[in-house]
This record gives structure tokens, C-alpha cells and sequence, in this order.
């Protein structure tokens, strides 16, 4: 029969202590965004409703709803993961698993850690001078661009990570079956890293929906009476709408600020719940 020693329980009450701190310290950065949230549904609460989601803008954006803004959002976060997800998977695959270790690929590597840490208002100035010139005006597809060059550190990083966690004896049992590298790749290594892919989609596109630097200058506009017709016009979009009736708009009513900053918050946590939800059943497919 064991005997608890003084060390023993010496070491007992110092995990107790450690928990504890753990979870104190957990409820103290919960609860900031629970206040924050809640703040903020309270402050929109008047204005919310399928009619303010659903709806035009009239009399100067101070009345009516925020259509157009939640189209142009998901127009312009939709097509930078368009552009972005298959050239950062790509580069991440050929990082990963054909580039060897020399002066060239550590190059690589340290352009895209650098280009995550630039500021976004620095690739506003990038994609105005690039893509803007390039097609001759702002566009969704020039804001899609330059959102994609913004977040394409991001994806490169997070699914080369998960492509490096599928273990290497899944790689040499199909090479010695005889498949070749890219089978390998196609068929064993990017179905058991899907769910570390869309992580890396997921911070994209949360990113990409809450920025408004990046936009300003090349695809959103402040307003707009109808509905863009091709990639080639400009759009409002969610965030430089809240920026516009926050700081331009003195008679805009308090709860339509409030009431477009909880659309923006809503669709954010609605792409990233159904993100996750995918990244759940991928993961629970893994083979190991």
C-alpha cells in the first residue's frame, strides 16, 4: 500500500494552485468578449432584424438596411479565397515536400514570415499601385487581390504545418508500393491534412471580412445605389460601411453602427463555425 510523502503532497497542492491560476486566468479572457458582445447586441438591438439585413440603404445610409455591404463582403472575401487557397496550398506542398533545404527555399520561407507582418495599410498601397494601375480602376477584383496577397502568409504557414504532422511512414509505404511523389501527395497527404489546411482558411477569411485598409483605396466604395454587376465594379462591403458610419456619417443613428458592426461580427463567427465544423469531421477521418 502507497503512502502519500511530503513531496508527493507538496507537488498535488502546487497543481491545484496551477489550475486554479489556469482558470481564473480563462474566465478573465472570456469574459472581456462576452461583455463585448453583449454591449454591443444591446446598442443594436432596435435595428436588428431581417429587414436591416435584407434591405437598401436610404436617405443617406440613415435609414434602411445593409444589403448591399453583406453582398459586397462576401463578393470580395469570397473571390481572395479563391485566389488565395490554391496558390497558398501549392506553395506550402512544394515548401513541404519538394524543395530541399538551400539558400533559395530559406529565402522562400522568409519572404512569406515577412510578408505576414506587414501592415495591412501597406498592402492598400501595393494593390493601388499594382492592381489598380494594372486594371485601370478600383474593383472588387483589385480589393480581392490585394486581400489575397494579404493573407496568403497565413495559409502557406498553417498548411505547411499540417502537411509536416501527416508521419512519414504514410509517404515511404507508398512509395514502396510503387506511387510517385504527387500520388503520394494526392492521395495519402492532403486528405489527412485537410483539417490543418482549413484552419490556416479560417484565419483568412476572418481576416479578409474585418479589414478595411486593404479596400479602401482599391475595390470599396462608400455608397452605392444598386448592386455590382461584374468583378470589374466597385461594392460596399461590411467593414468600410462601419468605418464610413462611424466616423463620416454625423446624423447616421447610433444603432445602425451598432447593428452593422454585429452583422460583421455574426458573419465572421458564422464562416468560422461552419469552418470548424468541416475541420471536425476531416479530422475525425484521419487514420491515425
Amino acid at each position: 500500500m502507497f503512502h502519500e510523502t511530503s513531496v508527493i503532497r507538496f507537488k498535488l497542492r502546487l497543481e491545484i494552485v496551477a489550475r486554479t491560476v489556469f482558470t481564473i486566468m480563462t474566465i478573465a479572457a472570456i469574459i472581456p468578449l462576452i461583455a463585448i458582445v453583449t454591449y454591443l447586441v444591446a446598442k443594436a438591438a432596435p435595428v436588428l432584424s431581417w429587414e436591416f439585413v435584407s434591405e437598401f440603404p436610404r436617405k443617406g445610409m440613415t435609414e434602411g438596411g445593409i444589403f448591399p455591404a453583406l453582398l459586397g463582403t462576401l463578393y470580395m472575401v469570397g473571390l481572395s479565397l479563391l485566389i488565395a487557397t490554391p496558390i497558398g496550398v501549392l506553395a506550402a506542398v512544394y515548401l513541404n515536400e519538394y524543395a530541399g533545404d538551400n539558400w533559395f527555399t530559406r529565402i522562400v520561407n522568409l519572404a512569406v514570415v515577412n510578408l505576414a507582418g506587414v501592415p495591412s495599410i501597406v498592402h492598400a498601397l501595393f494593390g493601388l499601385g499594382a492592381f489598380v494601375m494594372l486594371l485601370g480602376r478600383p474593383c472588387i477584383l483589385a480589393g480581392s487581390l490585394t486581400l489575397a496577397i494579404m493573407t496568403l502568409p497565413v495559409i502557406i504557414a498553417s498548411t505547411k504545418q499540417a502537411l509536416a504532422a501527416v508521419p512519414k511512414p504514410f509517404r515511404e509505404a507508398c512509395w514502396n508500393l510503387g506511387a510517385s511523389r504527387w500520388q503520394t501527395i494526392r492521395t495519402i497527404v492532403l486528405p489527412n491534412s485537410i483539417s490543418g489546411i482549413l484552419t490556416g482558411i479560417i484565419l483568412q477569411v476572418s481576416r479578409a471580412a474585418g479589414e478595411t485598409a486593404p479596400i479602401i483605396f482599391t475595390g470599396a466604395v462608400f455608397f452605392r445605389r444598386d448592386l455590382p454587376a461584374s468583378v470589374m465594379d466597385q461594392s460596399m462591403t461590411l467593414s468600410m460601411h462601419l468605418y464610413s458610419v462611424a466616423t463620416q456619417g454625423a446624423k447616421i443613428p447610433e444603432e445602425i453602427q451598432y447593428g452593422t458592426a454585429v452583422v460583421l461580427l455574426g458573419f465572421v463567427l458564422l464562416v468560422n463555425a461552419s469552418a470548424i465544423l468541416f475541420r471536425i469531421y476531416f479530422r475525425s477521418r484521419k487514420k491515425w
